[in-house]
Protein backbone atom coordinates (compact mmCIF):
# COMPACT_ATOMS: atom_id res chain seq x y z
CA UNK A 1 0.00 0.00 0.00
CA UNK A 2 2.89 2.43 0.72
CA UNK A 3 3.93 2.12 -2.59
CA UNK A 4 0.59 2.78 -4.06
CA UNK A 5 0.91 5.68 -2.05
CA UNK A 6 4.13 6.80 -3.35
CA UNK A 7 2.99 6.67 -7.14
CA UNK A 8 -0.01 8.76 -6.71
CA UNK A 9 1.78 11.42 -4.92
CA UNK A 10 4.38 11.36 -7.38
CA UNK A 11 1.37 11.40 -9.99
CA UNK A 12 0.06 14.77 -8.23
CA UNK A 13 3.30 16.42 -7.93
CA UNK A 14 3.83 15.54 -11.83
CA UNK A 15 0.54 17.00 -12.68
CA UNK A 16 1.02 20.31 -10.64
CA UNK A 17 4.47 20.73 -12.42
CA UNK A 18 2.73 19.90 -16.03
CA UNK A 19 -0.05 22.40 -14.92
CA UNK A 20 2.61 25.57 -14.36
CA UNK A 21 4.15 24.53 -17.61
CA UNK A 22 1.16 24.57 -19.40
CA UNK A 23 0.26 28.41 -18.23
CA UNK A 24 4.00 29.05 -18.52
CA UNK A 25 4.32 28.02 -22.22
CA UNK A 26 1.12 29.30 -22.94
CA UNK A 27 1.71 33.16 -21.75
CA UNK A 28 4.96 33.29 -23.52
CA UNK A 29 3.74 31.66 -26.76
CA UNK A 30 0.73 34.20 -27.12
CA UNK A 31 3.76 36.85 -25.90
CA UNK A 32 5.61 36.03 -28.83
CA UNK A 33 2.88 34.94 -31.76
CA UNK A 34 0.27 37.76 -30.68
CA UNK A 35 2.46 40.90 -28.80
CA UNK A 36 0.16 43.07 -27.11
CA UNK A 37 0.27 47.07 -28.13
CA UNK A 38 -1.61 47.90 -24.97
CA UNK A 39 -2.82 46.55 -21.78
CA UNK A 40 -5.67 48.03 -21.78
CA UNK A 41 -8.31 44.56 -21.64
CA UNK A 42 -7.24 40.96 -20.10
CA UNK A 43 -6.37 39.28 -23.41
CA UNK A 44 -3.90 42.45 -24.28
CA UNK A 45 -2.44 41.74 -20.92
CA UNK A 46 -2.05 37.72 -21.30
CA UNK A 47 -0.37 38.36 -23.99
CA UNK A 48 1.55 41.21 -22.71
CA UNK A 49 4.27 39.31 -21.11
CA UNK A 50 7.91 39.58 -21.05
CA UNK A 51 8.76 36.27 -23.21
CA UNK A 52 11.91 36.28 -22.51
CA UNK A 53 11.54 36.00 -18.39
CA UNK A 54 9.90 32.51 -18.73
CA UNK A 55 12.13 30.30 -20.76
CA UNK A 56 14.67 29.18 -17.59
CA UNK A 57 12.18 28.56 -15.90
CA UNK A 58 10.21 26.63 -18.81
CA UNK A 59 13.21 24.41 -19.17
CA UNK A 60 13.53 23.71 -15.70
CA UNK A 61 9.91 22.59 -15.55
CA UNK A 62 9.67 20.92 -18.71
CA UNK A 63 12.89 18.94 -17.89
CA UNK A 64 11.44 18.84 -14.28
CA UNK A 65 8.22 17.48 -15.61
CA UNK A 66 9.72 14.98 -17.87
CA UNK A 67 12.07 13.74 -15.02
CA UNK A 68 9.13 12.96 -12.97
CA UNK A 69 6.93 11.55 -16.12
CA UNK A 70 9.64 9.28 -16.21
CA UNK A 71 9.82 7.96 -13.13
CA UNK A 72 5.92 7.01 -12.71
CA UNK A 73 6.10 5.47 -16.15
CA UNK A 74 7.41 2.35 -14.37
CA UNK A 75 3.89 2.21 -13.14
CA UNK A 76 2.46 2.40 -16.55
CA UNK A 77 4.53 0.31 -18.06
CA UNK A 78 3.53 -2.54 -15.34
CA UNK A 79 -0.22 -1.44 -14.71
CA UNK A 80 -2.00 0.79 -17.12
CA UNK A 81 -0.66 -0.06 -20.57
CA UNK A 82 -1.75 -4.02 -20.14
CA UNK A 83 -5.16 -2.95 -18.84
CA UNK A 84 -5.54 -0.41 -21.93
CA UNK A 85 -4.33 -3.26 -24.16
CA UNK A 86 -7.03 -5.66 -22.74
CA UNK A 87 -9.70 -3.35 -23.03
CA UNK A 88 -8.81 -3.14 -26.44
CA UNK A 89 -8.51 1.19 -25.70
CA UNK A 90 -5.50 1.76 -29.16
CA UNK A 91 -6.44 4.95 -29.97
CA UNK A 92 -6.25 6.17 -26.46
CA UNK A 93 -2.73 3.35 -25.93
CA UNK A 94 -1.66 5.32 -29.09
CA UNK A 95 -2.15 8.45 -27.77
CA UNK A 96 0.34 8.22 -25.21
CA UNK A 97 2.68 6.66 -27.06
CA UNK A 98 2.70 9.63 -29.41
CA UNK A 99 2.96 12.00 -26.53
CA UNK A 100 6.02 9.85 -25.71
CA UNK A 101 7.69 10.86 -28.31
CA UNK A 102 6.40 14.58 -29.00
CA UNK A 103 7.95 15.22 -25.22
CA UNK A 104 11.29 13.45 -26.67
CA UNK A 105 11.42 16.14 -29.17
CA UNK A 106 10.42 18.95 -27.09
CA UNK A 107 13.64 17.62 -24.71
CA UNK A 108 15.64 17.66 -27.91
CA UNK A 109 14.72 21.36 -28.92
CA UNK A 110 15.05 22.73 -25.32
CA UNK A 111 18.75 24.35 -26.55
CA UNK A 112 17.26 25.48 -29.57
CA UNK A 113 14.31 27.23 -27.24
CA UNK A 114 17.11 28.56 -25.22
CA UNK A 115 18.89 29.80 -28.12
CA UNK A 116 15.86 31.49 -29.85
CA UNK A 117 15.03 33.18 -26.84
CA UNK A 118 18.41 34.65 -25.53
CA UNK A 119 18.49 38.08 -24.39
CA UNK A 120 18.95 40.52 -25.98
CA UNK A 121 16.60 39.52 -27.94
CA UNK A 122 17.52 39.12 -31.13
CA UNK A 123 14.95 41.11 -33.84
CA UNK A 124 15.73 38.72 -36.72
CA UNK A 125 15.03 35.64 -34.74
CA UNK A 126 11.40 36.64 -33.79
CA UNK A 127 9.51 34.49 -36.39
CA UNK A 128 11.84 31.38 -34.96
CA UNK A 129 11.07 32.05 -31.16
CA UNK A 130 7.64 31.84 -32.26
CA UNK A 131 7.65 29.14 -34.55
CA UNK A 132 9.76 27.29 -31.54
CA UNK A 133 7.51 28.69 -28.90
CA UNK A 134 4.28 27.46 -30.79
CA UNK A 135 6.40 23.83 -31.47
CA UNK A 136 6.61 23.24 -27.61
CA UNK A 137 3.58 24.60 -26.44
CA UNK A 138 1.52 22.13 -29.00
CA UNK A 139 3.83 19.41 -26.86
CA UNK A 140 2.76 20.36 -23.99
CA UNK A 141 -1.14 20.63 -24.32
CA UNK A 142 -1.30 17.51 -25.89
CA UNK A 143 1.24 15.74 -23.60
CA UNK A 144 -1.37 17.35 -20.47
CA UNK A 145 -4.63 16.61 -22.62
CA UNK A 146 -3.71 13.12 -22.89
CA UNK A 147 -1.55 12.62 -19.65
CA UNK A 148 -4.89 13.79 -18.15
CA UNK A 149 -7.25 11.27 -19.99
CA UNK A 150 -5.18 8.56 -19.29
CA UNK A 151 -4.76 9.59 -15.94
CA UNK A 152 -9.03 9.04 -15.43
CA UNK A 153 -9.03 5.93 -18.11
CA UNK A 154 -10.20 3.49 -15.76
CA UNK A 155 -13.39 5.91 -14.40
CA UNK A 156 -14.04 6.47 -18.36
CA UNK A 157 -13.77 2.79 -18.91
CA UNK A 158 -13.14 0.85 -16.72
CA UNK A 159 -15.06 -2.22 -15.44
Amino acid sequence: MRGRAVFTTLLIIHGLMAVALLGSMTHQTAAALWPATSKASFISSFRGVAGARYTVANIILYVVTGLLGAVVYVAYRLAVRPYLESAQLWTINGSFELKEQFAAIGLGMLPLYWWVWRTPLDPKLASARGAVTALLCFIVWYSFLVGHVLNNVRGLFGR
